[in-house]
């Protein structure tokens, strides 16, 4: 079976990647083992590698993307097998250290924006595939570097290294459980391992760790993270509001193929994990991961569960939207794609009804798709590329009127979500790109600052994620 297995990965990955500027290119690889390599390329898929280490406009894996943080601006570096300024020198030691343990080739530790704490938990014949395919699959690009603009002290790394010991686990080959399912199991290893799913998906603590790596960390797995780039991060556990409790497992396969189902469509940050990589997953990795995600245990409903109230669409219907803000905006500018009763146009315009974005408690997400706009990525599955339009540049839309239509969407349709975005948060976002800042402290604090007992992780330049190429970058 396990056999079977492998070559099933190995002839999908040589099928998928022919052609294309991933693939194993044959003069680099006459010293390596083809199918080695072939593996490699897929575990870089998994690892969505590609996404972050290639500039807007890059070459493939050439690094350049840059990454905000707190402390200032970093930038992915360069992965290709380049001598001088990629990783052309590293022994598959050096290669295994800088994955799993995060510690680079002059032993500098690693910025935790290289997730090496979920990398910790692959296999060592993974990290073999992995260094063969970068050493022999993949281009050298002499492309230098681009340095941290970060300032003194805060640019020293060697506490980096006191912040791997305490939150990063040591480097240990996946084991499942006793008894767990073969299926479950290796779709747990993709989406806390390689997949690094948490990374996004987990809320962070003070110091930027994730709170729970896999399962056994309780309800803060995968339960949601805070602003990144201004997308939210949904929760992954099987919240029937904000999560995916209402989802089934062929939902999650379909939505990581193609990056839209009937009730949703990807978006900001997901959009290239979609379109990099999740689109190239086999069919059984797929179905792997979504029985892994509905596996893991309920947590507790934090808004209880959804019920659809027609008394919305009923009124856009009549017309008779005097005294309800946002509701003749959206008449006039949503509702053509989202429709009145806010089911949206399956797998093209996502609904807004009972969407578990629209009803987050941090209205940061829906408020920058008004403001911004967004794309729904074309995929091998889903060839088709869906726009909306950022209204910020619509001629007569106000800040005033984009607050009150995201205020109206969290609230209609049976949605029960805070709705007190104001202009000025919109005028924020807009020129700034702050985040919506909600109340989240004792003191009841609207703007996302350090409190006194309980820091706030994110806010106002606590992204911390890469720009996207989805919409951007037309080479993907």
């Amino acid at each position: 079976m396990i056999k079977g297995l492998k070559a099933a990965i190995g002839a999908a990955v040589v099928g998928l990647l022919a052609g294309t500027s991933l693939s194993a290119t044959p003069g680099l690889a006459q010293d390596a083992d083809s199918d080695l390599i072939a593996k490699g390329a897929y575990i870089a898929r998994l690892g969505d590698c590609v996404a972050c280490h290639t500039g807007l406009h890059g070459k493939v894996y050439a690094g350049g993307l840059e990454i905000k943080t707190p402390i200032g601006r970093i930038y992915s570096t360069n992965i290709t097998p380049d001598p001088t300024h990629g990783i052309g020198t590293y022994t598959l030691k050096d290669f295994d250290d800088a994955v799993r343990k995060g510690v680079r080739k002059d032993g500098s530790p690693l910025y935790p924006a290289m997730p090496y704490p979920s990398f910790a938990r692959m296999t060592d014949d993974d990290i073999k595939a992995l260094y063969a395919y970068f050493m022999h699959g993949v281009t050298p690009v002499a492309q230098v570097n681009k340095p941290t603009d970060i300032s003194w002290p805060l640019s020293m790394r060697w506490p980096l290294g006191f912040w791997a010991k305490m939150f990063a686990p040591a480097p240990k080959g996946f084991t499942p459980a006793p008894g767990t399912d073969p299926i479950v199991a290796r779709g747990e290893y993709i989406v806390t391992g390689p997949g690094h799913c948490g990374a996004c998906h987990t809320p962070r603590g003070l110091t930027m760790q994730e709170k729970a790596y896999d399962g056994s960390g309780g309800p803060d797995f995968l339960a949601g993270g805070a602003p990144i780039d201004n997308w939210i991060a949904p929760s992954l556990r099987n919240d029937p509001v904000l999560g995916i409790g209402r989802w089934s497992e062929d939902d999650l396969v379909q939505f990581l193929k193609s990056g839209r189902t009937d009730h949703s469509a990807v978006f900001g940050g997901m959009g290239d994990v979609v379109a990099w990589s999740t689109q190239y997953f086999t069919d059984d990795d797929l179905r792997a991961m979504a029985k892994y995600l509905k596996s893991l245990p309920s947590v507790p409903a934090a808004k209880g569960d959804y019920t659809y109230d027609a008394s919305t669409a009923k009124m856009l219907d009549s017309g008779n939207t005097a005294g309800k803000a946002g509701a003749d905006v959206y008449v006039q500018q949503c509702a053509i794609c989202h429709r009145n009763d806010g089911g949206g146009v399956a797998r093209m315009f996502p609904p807004l009804a009972g969407n578990p974005v629209v009803v987050s408690d941090d209205p940061t997400s829906v408020a920058h798709i008004v403001v911004t706009g967004g794309v729904l990525p074309l995929t091998n599955w889903a060839p088709s590329t869906v726009a909306m339009p950022a209204y910020q540049h619509v001629p007569g839309v106000t800040d005033q009127q984009m607050a009150d239509v995201v205020n109206f969407i969290r609230s209609s349709w049976g949605n029960k979500a805070s709705s007190n975005v104001s202009a000025s948060d919109i005028e924020k976002l807009r020129t700034s790109g702050a985040p919506i800042a909600q109340a989240w402290n004792w003191g009841g604090s609207t703007d996302s600052t350090w409190g006194f007992s309980v820091p706030q992780p994110y806010g106002a330049g606590w992204t911390f994620a890469p720009a996207t190429h989805t919409g951007v970058d037309a080479a993907q």
